[in-house]
């Protein structure tokens, strides 16, 4: 791709002449995933339109001036805390419940399940040698997958990988495109899967609620939200909107990256993440008169403190924007990430109102 766009601006082999580029973001936008994030020693951020696959806002924390990068380009270098690492297209992170969307949609995509197929979580499940709960050991007893997916339980969601089982869970890894390069106007890193053999039942119940050796990017889980909010396709991503010059001009077609589930699926996920704002672990992200539709995530590391997720869409019912929120070692999704996914999602909602 960049060596396309250099070739487009310089004319090929003759010499520069120049050209405007215009990328897809949207400057009240950034503004404010920006500021929001800036609060937090290190943490990143995706809006996109989920219709098209433009990104209208990239955050990554910390950041650095653009304007005096040759003079300090040797202190950040060695900076300890990386900022000229963009961490939006670049982080990985383990995606911890915010990857329960994912694991839903194929089950439910598979069959295997229904939104009200029941559960039991009594605090725990040990799978072979590995034992696992849900946050604080709390027991959300018995529920169906909504109140589970609402209520963010990963003994529930452990039992669901299960059904899925190792091969088909990563058939479906496959069709989500996870693992994959991503074709973006901006170097972005590949997602982190195991092997089929490394996928013990003590691993693939972790996977149900992103764990164990799962790694993924903010971006990644944006175009997760934005698959669901566009019906269970997956728009490929884009910065670059139009190039245009004195003798060469380009401008960005949307396209479709893939369809991992059907349309019914993810209705059904949709449904399933608007009972997350409305009455699970995700209300913090709520908007008054605007139906929002989320997923919080609280995933352990060995650094610390849990990542703080939060994915999202709005409205929930005609989606225009989604959002990715992932902030390093806070704690949890709910308190840290869904906040800062409601107030970005309002300030874009305001923007589509006025914009002409």
């Amino acid at each position: 791709m960049f060596a396309d766009l250099r070739a487009l601006v310089s004319g090929g082999a003759r010499a520069p002449r120049g050209a405007d580029i215009v990328t897809t973001i949207d400057l009240r936008i950034e503004r404010e995933l920006y500021h929001d994030l800036a609060h937090y020693r290190r943490a990143a951020g995706v809006v996109m339109d989920p219709r098209t696959g433009a990104v209208l806002a990239l955050a990554s924390v910390p950041s650095f001036d653009p304007d005096t990068l040759d003079r300090d380009f040797s202190s950040l270098a060695v900076d300890p805390r990386s900022p000229l690492l963009d961490r939006s297209t670049q982080g990985l992170y383990p995606p911890g419940s915010s990857f329960k969307i994912v694991t839903a949609a194929d089950a439910l995509d598979a069959g295997i399940t229904t939104p009200e197929t029941t559960y039991r979580d009594p605090g725990g499940l040990t799978v072979g040698n590995f034992t696992f709960h849900d946050d604080e050991d709390e027991a959300i007893g018995t529920q169906t997958l909504t109140g589970a997916f609402a209520l963010s339980s990963n003994v529930d969601f452990g039992q669901v990988a299960l059904q899925l089982g190792p091969a088909r869970w990563l058939d479906y890894a496959g069709r989500w495109g996870l693992g994959k390069s991503l074709d973006f106007d901006l170097p972005a890193a590949r997602d982190r899967i195991p092997d089929l053999a490394e996928i013990t039942p003590g691993v693939l119940a972790q996977l149900g609620f992103g764990q164990a050796s799962l790694l993924v990017t903010p971006l990644r889980m944006a175009l997760v939200g934005a698959t669901i909010a566009d019906g269970g396709t997956t728009p490929r991503p884009f910065l670059v909107r139009r190039i245009a010059g004195s003798d060469t001009s380009m401008a960005t077609r949307p396209e479709q990256l893939a369809q991992p589930i059907s349309a019914a699926t993810a209705a059904e996920v949709r449904d399933m993440m608007i009972a997350v704002v409305r009455r699970g672990t995700g209300t913090a992200a709520a908007l008054p008169g605007v139906t929002v539709a989320g997923k919080t995530g609280t995933a352990t590391n060995p650094l610390g403190r849990s990542h703080a997720w939060f994915v999202a869409f709005a409205p929930a019912q005609a989606p225009r924007f989604v959002v990715a929120i992932v902030i390093e070692n806070v704690g949890y999704g709910g308190t840290y990430a869904a906040p800062i996914a409601g107030r970005v999602l309002r300030v874009a909602l305001a923007q589509s109102r006025t914009s002409p």
